[in-house]
């Protein structure tokens, strides 16, 4: 548990470091057209390094092209995680990594092996490199003739690089400042690879090498990586069939069954924490609106480059309800038995979760703005998304360093945050048991 410990302490501490350093750097003259304050400039290092992407900016109006890649390469570092990015160095300095590094990996991707944690990331870096490059060029495809050749090929590896590390930020500005991908609301290509790379970037590092190893033997995949996939695939189909219900006199009002079928999935998608849009948030309806903060509450697998509390959390808090419902003891699910430590850390993790949430949420409203916005707000900051009702800019101090802290706890994870602050001890001694009501 200390050694648990002082790795999560150290990735406080690194996180903390990348966003001081990239808010420093965007706060400089040569990263914005008219110059920015420094919380402003802290605020968006936020955002990019813990891949959210809300912004009190629009990104390309705002910041050059320098800024512009301080933001992306923060976008980077925080999706695959520092540790990651410090053993790709080491790789190429030829240097070996040692027990303590390994042990950072480990903590930084969720896996619980030592063995094959090296081998696992240079795959993954090697994977990340091929599919965002790969997204990028489909991108360009579709912007290179609107855009120039040159603002073709960096919008389409900026928004491939943001779409895979689930961030949302996006350089759209150059159509329309803030309007995201509103403007390719029915274009397959833009929507189908900006999806794939949000999905892909969701599943979480393990689940790619389960995948790479087995490759389409379901029935041999781990455990993790069946209850992933089967939930994320649960909540795709259930959201996207509920937004095309639910917004066809709303916000997606006029659209072709095509145009809606499509914008239905991207809404399905997007909020699972990737934070772009291509129907306008304001627009939604009541139950749209509950939807999508309910969807970017859940989030995507753990491990990725993703934040919520997890399809995994998701899925124990499920099973524990059915479990108990039906009398039984024991979770069990594809044949096997989860452990009781998952239900502990799932509950726990929930109930922090919603704790922050509603905390910021009341910092929120009681700074003027409406609980639905206030709400949606803190969800979408503490649970990585980047989607927003349009207050983001007009955040007094206070609620940005709220939302600053929000977007910080979600991509370490808020139970791991709490871990490092309290300092949890255990003692060998038990206390009587006794029984109490519930419910």
């Amino acid at each position: 548990m200390k050694a648990r410990l002082k790795s999560i302490r150290i990735l406080l501490i690194g996180f903390a470091l990348i966003i001081l350093i990239g808010g420093t750097l965007l706060w400089l003259p040569i990263s914005s057209h008219s110059g920015i304050s420094f919380i402003d400039a802290i605020f968006t290092a936020t955002s990019a390094a813990c891949v959210t992407g809300l912004v009190v900016f629009d990104t390309y109006s705002q910041f050059t092209v320098f800024g512009q890649g301080v933001i992306l390469i923060l976008i980077q570092v925080g999706g695959l995680g520092f540790m990651m990015i410090g053993v790709l160095f080491f790789l190429f300095m030829g240097r070996r990594i040692g027990l303590r590094q390994r042990a950072l990996l480990m903590e930084s991707t969720g896996i619980w092996k030592v063995g094959g944690i090296v081998r696992l990331t240079r795959r993954v870096l090697i994977m990340t490199g091929i599919i965002e490059l790969s997204g990028a060029l489909l991108l360009a495809i579709r912007f290179c003739p609107q855009m120039g050749l040159a603002q073709g090929l960096w919008h389409g590896l900026f928004h491939s690089v943001s779409a895979f590390c689930n961030a949302g930020f996006d350089l759209m500005g150059i159509l329309e400042p803030g309007s995201s991908l509103t403007h390719f609301q029915g274009d397959l290509l833009v929507n189908g690879t900006v999806t794939v790379l949000i999905i892909v970037g969701g599943l979480g590092f393990f689940l790619w090498n389960d995948l790479f190893e087995k490759k389409l033997a379901f029935s041999e995949y781990q455990l993790h990586t069946k209850i992933v996939l089967t939930t994320t695939a649960i909540l795709l189909v259930l959201g996207a069939l509920s937004f095309f219900f639910l917004e066809k006199n709303t916000a997606m009002a006029g659209l072709s069954f095509s145009e809606r079928s499509m914008a239905s999935f991207f809404q399905s998608v997007t909020p699972r924490t990737a934070g772009f849009n291509t129907i306008e948030m304001t627009e939604l309806s009541e139950g749209g609106t509950l939807l999508t903060m309910l969807l970017m509450l859940v989030g995507a697998g753990s491990g990725s480059t993703a934040g919520g509390i997890k399809v995994t959390t998701l899925a124990v808090l499920a099973l524990s309800v059915m479990s108990y419902s039906l009398g039984h003891e024991d979770l069990n699910i594809f044949g096997r038995r989860l452990e009781t430590e998952a239900l502990k850390r799932a509950c726990s993790n929930t109930t922090l979760y919603i704790s922050l949430i509603l905390l910021g949420g009341f910092v929120l409203s009681i700074q003027g703005f409406s609980l639905t916005d206030a709400m949606f707000e803190a969800i979408s900051a503490l649970g990585t998304v980047g989607l927003s009702r349009g207050i983001t800019p007009e955040l007094p101090a206070l609620s940005k360093m709220v939302i600053a802290i929000l977007m910080y706890s979600g991509r370490i994870g808020s139970l791991s945050v709490a871990m490092a602050m309290i300092n949890p001890e255990h003692s060998p001694i038990k206390n009587p048991a006794e029984k109490i009501i519930i419910g």
